[in-house]
């Protein structure tokens, strides 16, 4: 065989692997944003724990007052569901749906007989003092079991430690909004999604000003001088976040934003985020004082005269009354 056909070959055998690398990473990929609809029960008994489904969740008995059902945007890899969940959607495509079984370990982790703890019951609000009361003590949350004599046995395995589970799920959209992105991981962190958008920024920046002199032909003095900096301009990609008063007082939020808005920004290859805060001026009170304000200033010259006319009373005659009382 030639060269010109060794080359020829080599070409055509590449084309082939692009080809095969190419249906290997087709479907839903790593790091997508995808909406899906799911339903999670316990194997054993088929009791529903999480639902997107509102039906479903009246069915199951839940209050379906407290929480929104709808489908949910989560980030494949990311954490945002089950290892095995992840895994079964990689590759899948949109309308594929399917069930994954999730065994204990994987879910909530095994049960464990030594999580069943006595402790005092003075470490128990007195209001939380009875058999199946969720409380915290000491950094962990449990579940009472019997409270006799001032101790009481706590459970603090999770409530559904030692369960298997069935994860329903139908793959509805990938959502390629970034801003619908935004706001979902928002929502992931904070149960809620502010209002959120994106925009391209031109902003002033420092910039060290690179020495264009060889290194080698610097010398001593050159090291003793300070760092030139010019000011320029760049674009900067910004999400801004519309701060509601639930988010501004949301733990996780107040405690881990840096660490939120580096996810973000990281996983939609934004510049920086800025959040906006609205505090509304109370408008109403004051316009109600400067309306009594405005109807005395509202008088005029003449007007007032008018009214001091009217209460005038003459200081000789009120002095005269005066003394005719007394006399009496």
């Amino acid at each position: 065989m030639s060269d010109e056909q060794q080359a020829d070959a080599a070409e055509s055998q590449a084309d082939a692997d692009a080809e095969d690398v190419e249906e290997d990473v087709s479907g839903i990929q790593d790091g997508d944003f995808v909406r899906l609809a799911y339903t999670l029960r316990t194997t054993d008994d088929g009791t529903v724990v999480d639902t997107t489904d509102e039906e479903t969740a009246e069915e199951a008995e839940i209050d379906t007052d407290e929480y929104d059902f709808e489908p949910r945007v989560i980030v494949v890899g990311a954490g945002h569901v089950f290892e095995s969940v992840d895994e079964a959607l990689i590759g899948s495509e949109v309308g594929d749906s399917g069930t994954v079984e999730i065994d204990a370990e994987e879910a909530f982790g095994e049960y464990e007989d030594e999580q069943v703890r006595t402790v005092s019951a003075n470490k128990i609000d007195e209001d939380e003092r009875y058999p199946g009361a969720q409380v915290q003590i000491d950094g962990e949350q449990g579940r009472i079991v019997t409270i006799v004599s001032g101790r009481a046995r706590v459970d603090f395995n999770h409530p559904l430690a030692g369960e298997d589970l069935e994860y329903e799920y139908e793959v509805l959209e990938l959502v390629d909004d970034r801003e619908e992105q935004a706001a979902s991981m928002l929502e992931m962190y904070l149960q809620e999604a502010p209002e959120v958008w994106i925009e391209t920024d031109t902003v002033e920046e420092e910039q060290l000003v690179e020495d264009g002199d060889d290194e080698e032909e610097g010398d001593a003095e050159d090291e003793d001088e300070e760092p030139e900096f010019e000011t320029v301009e760049v674009e900067k990609e910004t999400l801004y976040i519309e701060a509601t008063p639930q988010m501004t007082m949301n733990q996780q939020w107040m405690f881990s934003k840096q660490q939120i808005a580096q996810d973000v920004m990281d996983r939609l290859d934004l510049d920086r985020v800025i959040v906006q805060e609205t505090i509304e001026g109370m408008g109403g009170m004051m316009g109600g004082m400067g309306g009594m304000m405005g109807g005395a200033g509202g008088m005029g010259a003449e007007d007032i005269e008018e009214a001091i006319e009217d209460v005038d009373v003459d200081a000789d005659e009120l002095a005269e009354e005066l003394d005719a009382d007394l006399e009496e």
